[in-house]
């Protein structure tokens, strides 16, 4: 809502080329309560003015030499910083009242002015707005925000991929058709892929299937397709060489906003060489 002090406080602009109707409707504003209301009788220095003191309303004579105030709403509108023109023309033309209204302007005032509905009309139509300048700002704050948020996402989401790779051997990201979309560390060497490509080639997803435990895989591939996360997964892999190899993984189901599945995620360490110094030193 808009407080009765904001209205009164709001800045206003009569451009009118009679002094006798400026001085009456300053008195009359005056008299309102209104507190920031200028005036001028040259109609070519408003779009400037308006450009640099950006009032919330301007009180526009329609019949003026030199330029009228159609000339002026079309000067006002090509330096226009906001969706809402708060133009309130004065006439007493009644064929001017839907030409004004067609070129800009958000209401009129007829000549000779009824100083109740004078009053009336400026007072609702400041109301109206300064609700408009309400909702631009708190779009540019909301707007804002979602910069600030977005921003502070990606930094955190760097900060967690750093401290996954520090704790873990491997890092890998997987799209909804299980291909690796994002990897760091050995996971080519874990997989058996010997091809060094980027993630976006093929030949990543091209996995060697010998050595692999088959239960295991099962196990593992059940656990996937049911989009169920895994933590701490071990497996077993024997090398070319006839080496066993030990793994651990942990990964979760990606979702984006609408709550479609988009792939997986997940770190992955070698227990191999841990696991056999575990157990000497335990002997």
């Amino acid at each position: 809502m808009i407080e009765e002090s904001e209205i009164l406080n709001a800045s206003i602009l009569i451009v009118d080329d009679q002094e006798s109707n400026l001085s009456l409707l300053e008195q009359l504003l005056s008299a309102a309560g209104y507190t920031s209301v200028s005036s001028t009788i040259n109609p070519k220095e408003v779009a400037d003015l308006h450009s640099r003191h950006h009032y919330d309303l301007i009180l526009l004579d329609l019949q003026m030499p030199e330029m009228d105030g159609f000339q002026v709403m079309e000067a006002l509108k090509i330096d226009a910083q906001d969706a809402y023109l708060p133009v309130l023309v004065l006439t007493a033309q009644p064929n001017h009242k839907l030409r004004a209204l067609q070129s800009g302007a958000k209401d009129f005032i007829s000549k000779p002015f009824d100083l109740v509905e004078v009053k009336t009309r400026i007072h609702n139509m400041l109301e109206v707005k300064l609700l408009y300048k309400k909702l631009d700002n708190y779009n540019k704050e909301l707007e804002q925000t979602v910069l600030e948020r977005t921003a502070e996402l990606r930094e955190s989401e760097a900060r967690y991929r750093s401290l996954t790779e520090l704790a873990s051997d491997w890092y890998w990201e997987q799209d909804e058709q299980m291909k690796f979309i994002k990897v760091s560390g050995p996971v080519r060497e874990m997989l058996g892929i010997q091809n060094d490509s980027l993630p976006a080639d093929s030949s990543l997803n091209t996995i060697d299937s010998t050595g692999w435990h088959e239960d295991e895989r099962k196990l593992l591939q059940e656990t996937i397709v049911a989009r169920q996360p895994f933590l701490d997964f071990v497996f077993h892999r024997t090398s070319p060489d006839g080496s066993q190899r030990r793994f651990q993984v942990s990964g979760e189901p990606m979702f984006d906003s609408q709550c479609r599945f988009i792939g997986y995620r997940g770190i992955g360490v070698e227990l191999t060489g841990k696991y056999f110094a575990s157990e000497s030193s335990q002997r």
